[in-house]
């Protein structure tokens, strides 16, 4: 992106030999430049481009500590790294990373949604990233969806630039709001016009309480209804309404309102006003934090966030 710190380059790799000739001189010309180096992937890339660079000055993250269970949290993760490692005098950072996509296609687009955010979240971070990507392992979906968010691809010391990407706002606004077999059942709660946020919060704690799964994770999930419908109330337009869903292996709520809409498609995925939270602006950061998946919905009548928690 224009005035972009973040260099977001994609390698795509079948081999042990091909993620070696372009990760090695990644590698090594960082650290010759002064660039901090991190890794972070899985057990077995780790293993691979630690043995062919052999350097200790190369730092390995265990992968769920930079890739979080939730997006949001991924994006803080490497912002961090990059405030922590520049301010211990390294001139940029450079990172091998191997996201988790996870095992469904629910999850695929959670990441492919990630990639995508990653060009404007980090963009004033002094962060290189080299992305790396397994194309026996990995599905065509997601193969397809690196093609369309990383601007740069690799091939050994090569870098050219990417013919088949898009730009991030657009990109993520052609992603599908994938269906939810839930609604189409009557939901356990359904109130049209929310006069009384408190109210409505004891209302669905009591249908919450009857539900399995752990509490934290049910309490997160109350909690995210709440600043949700909170956010609907203030900044929607009247009247805003909820559908409440549960089963015996997750939960769904939507509020919908009848305001102009949330047209940035990075809602969330950062404080609307940085790392000072005491400015507000947290309704749908917290709620990507604290759900599985938050998909957002804007039409002229309006706007609709539907949150989902697998209880697990």
């Amino acid at each position: 992106m224009p005035g972009s710190r973040y260099v977001h380059d994609a390698l795509f790799f079948s081999s042990p030999d091909e993620l070696v000739a372009a990760t090695v001189p990644f590698v090594q010309e960082g650290l010759a430049a002064g660039d901090a180096v991190v890794v972070t992937a899985s057990a077995a890339t780790a293993d691979v481009v630690r043995a062919a660079v052999d350097d200790e000055r190369v730092r390995v993250l265990e992968r769920g500590s930079a890739y979080a269970r939730r997006t949001p949290a991924a994006v803080i993760a490497f912002r961090r790294l990059a405030d922590e490692l520049t301010a211990a005098g390294a001139h940029r950072v450079r990172v091998v990373g191997e996201t988790d996509f996870g095992r469904t296609e629910r999850e695929w687009l959670e990441w492919q949604r990630y990639e995508a955010v990653l060009n404007q979240a980090l963009a004033p971070w002094p962060l290189w990233g080299l992305c790396v990507f397994d194309t026996t392992r990995l599905p065509e979906p997601v193969l397809e969806s690196v093609a369309r968010t990383h601007s740069t691809v690799v091939t050994g010391r090569s870098r050219t630039p990417n013919p088949r990407f898009v730009d991030p706002a657009d990109y993520l606004r052609g992603l599908p709001v994938p269906w939810e077999p839930l609604q189409s059942g009557a939901p356990q709660l359904a109130v049209d016009d929310v006069a009384d946020p408190v109210a409505l919060r004891h209302a669905v704690a009591a249908e919450l309480a009857a539900v399995g799964g752990p509490r934290e994770v049910v309490e997160d999930f109350l909690l995210a209804v709440d600043e949700t419908t909170s956010n609907a109330v203030r900044h929607g337009g009247p009247p805003v309404g909820l559908r409440l869903w549960t089963s015996a292996d997750r939960v769904v709520c939507t509020v919908t309102d009848h305001g102009p809409g949330l047209d940035d498609p990075f809602v969330g995925y950062g404080p609307a006003h940085g790392e000072d939270l005491s400015h507000g602006g947290m309704g749908v950061w917290l709620a990507r934090q604290l759900c599985d998946h938050v998909d957002i919905s804007s039409g002229p009548d309006g706007v609709t966030v539907r949150l989902t928690t697998d209880l697990r």
